[in-house]
């Protein structure tokens, strides 16, 4: 069979999104930070971009720079046929390089010949866990072994200060970058006896056969773990009583009996000096006897032993299982209490993200506006300069075609950031519109409200709101919110209205709060409770929004 080349013609139809769509919804999800950072690094990127400084603009100055944002680049073009006078004539040189091409020293006299340091290097930054322990191993006398598996220690820990990697996951790392030593017995006559009959010799190595030498590297291998094992053993002991204590645990189990191993040692040398100090006829009195032992002894038990019975507080069979009276089972789950079952978060705390509200909602004549915050933020113009470039006839065609491309993408951007700030400013009047009450009298007051109800409201797809108040914050009486807090699906509430979701997990929350421990309510009950309310809620429904608050069930919260 012969291959012949054929031509096919197909037709389809595909929705592509042009640079300028893709820019403009890329534009809409920007916070003002965001947004700030982006036209910083466009300012950077296209040189007919520039920021445009308000001190000591003149008005003329300021409507024209509002004219050429409403003209396109092809009207700029346009323009070359008619443009009669010599290009050279009209380029200021002297500003065009300064404004450009300065490195950003502006006079010979503020001119220095070191670099001054950055002011960031002054600024404190949060000590890790890994900073923290590191640290400390650096104070302490370690052989290069244990110091070197200590530190492969550290790096294997998660954010709650757990070990992640097996102690065999952590040799084999070590071993990764040993050479296996080999050695081949040599008889006596064939070479000279050293103190275990033995000794090195590269001619038998050679004459040694393959499978020997794979048998002796694989025995020195199994050597070299085991060593390596004992030594993984020794850096975790010592990482685990590093501050924070428990760190470099397995579980919790063993995270919660290092913390008992380790205040109770203290516990032990405070015990033996108050004893040396009253001498031995007040050693019963010190510490009040062997109650802290006791209390010791059955947390150790119970960590051991009854952790499920202590998640499940269930006392009764806490008492039981530990042969303690309850008074002396209430003190020892007490003091576990005060263990930290997650010692690294202390130290991996999640850094203060900086919120700066994109609008406000201000009260003026007993109506509530919407306000942009466009503090801080550049304002923009096309820099004059590039457009004279375009007029002239003498410049260049591949300077013309690079230019009007920067035009374009310029004005593209300008009429971006345009669109967006209209499509978030009609966004929020339609909120402010139907959440007025909630203005007025707090959370209590709000009402259910869907993305897609917005978005017919204005006249666009529901993506394009939701894209307009993603993590975007405002700035009301009652407080600062996320936008997307307004949003909320709505369940049958009294007297037939709707009751926004957020109150439903507020209500379900305080019940939960006023519960009796020894009886807590089910979701059955608080399901109940709440159709007695007027609010037709399920079983289900309450159980699903109990979980996403992380309240434990009811036969977790149950005090026995």
């Amino acid at each position: 069979m012969l291959l012949q080349p054929k031509l096919n013609v197909k037709v389809s139809q595909r929705q592509v999104l042009t640079p300028g769509l893709v820019q403009m919804v890329s534009v809409l999800a920007l916070n003002k930070l965001e947004l700030k950072e982006m036209i910083n690094t466009e300012m950077v990127e296209n040189p007919v971009l520039e920021e445009l400084e308000e001190s000591g603009v003149p008005l003329e100055e300021r409507a024209g720079i509002e004219g050429d944002r409403e003209r396109s680049a092809e009207e700029v073009v346009a323009e070359t046929e008619r443009v009669e006078k010599d290009p050279f004539d009209e380029i200021d040189f002297g500003s065009y390089f300064q404004d450009y091409l300065d490195p950003g020293f502006k006079t010979a006299s503020n001119f220095e010949e070191y670099d001054k340091p950055s002011f960031e290097n002054f600024l404190s930054q949060p000590s890790t866990l890994s900073d923290h322990l590191m640290w400390q191993l650096g104070s302490l006398t370690l052989s290069p072994e244990v110091q070197e598996a200590a530190e492969l220690v550290v790096g294997n820990l998660n954010e709650n200060g757990y070990l992640t990697a097996s102690d065999e996951e952590l040799v084999e790392s070590l071993m990764q970058f040993r050479v296996p030593v080999r050695s081949v017995p040599i008889p006596f006559e064939r070479g000279t006896k050293g103190k275990l009959g033995y000794r090195f010799d590269p001619e038998a190595e050679q004459a040694g056969s393959a499978e020997e030498e794979a048998v002796e590297i694989a025995a020195a291998a199994d050597q070299e773990r085991e060593r390596l094992l004992a030594v993984v053993a020794e850096a975790r002991g010592i990482v685990n009583h590093l501050d924070p204590v428990g760190v470099a645990a397995r579980d919790l189990r063993e995270c919660l009996l290092i913390q008992i191993k380790a205040q109770q040692a203290e516990a032990a040398i405070v015990l033996r000096r108050r004893q040396k100090a009253a001498g031995s006829n007040g050693a019963a009195h010190a510490m009040g006897g062997g109650a802290n032992v006791d209390v010791f002894a059955t947390a150790t038990h119970i960590v051991e032993n009854c952790l499920p019975l202590l998640q499940k507080k269930d006392m009764r069979e806490l008492t039981r299982s530990c042969g303690r009276t309850s008074d002396e089972v209430q003190a020892a789950v007490e003091f576990i209490r005060t263990l930290d079952p997650r010692p690294g978060q202390r130290y991996n705390q999640s850094e203060t993200r900086l919120i700066e509200p994109d609008v406000a909602f201000v009260k003026r004549d007993d109506k509530y506006v919407v306000v942009m915050n466009e503090e801080d933020m550049p304002t923009l113009r096309l820099n004059q300069g590039y457009r004279k470039m375009l007029q002239q006839k003498q410049t260049e065609k591949e300077v013309k075609e690079y230019v009007k491309e920067r035009y374009k993408s310029a004005i593209q951007l300008l009429r971006n950031i345009e669109q967006r700030k209209n499509t978030i400013v009609r966004t929020c009047e339609v909120i402010v519109r139907r959440q007025t009450e909630f203005l007025e009298h707090g959370v209590e007051a709000l009402k259910p409200m869907m993305i897609k109800e917005v978005a017919e409201e204005i006249g666009v797809h529901p993506s394009t709101v939701s894209r307009a108040v993603a993590n975007k914050y405002v700035h009301t009486s009652q407080g600062v919110f996320e936008l997307r807090f307004f949003f909320s699906e709505g369940v049958n509430g009294p007297e037939g209205g709707d009751l926004p979701l957020v109150l439903l997990k507020r209500k379900v929350k305080k019940l939960i709060e006023e519960e009796d421990e020894r009886k807590p309510l089910t979701d059955d009950q608080l399901a109940a409770e709440l159709q007695r309310q007027g609010i037709q809620v399920t079983r289900r429904t309450v159980a699903k929004y109990r979980e996403d608050m992380q309240i434990p069930s009811t036969h977790q919260r149950r005090v026995r």
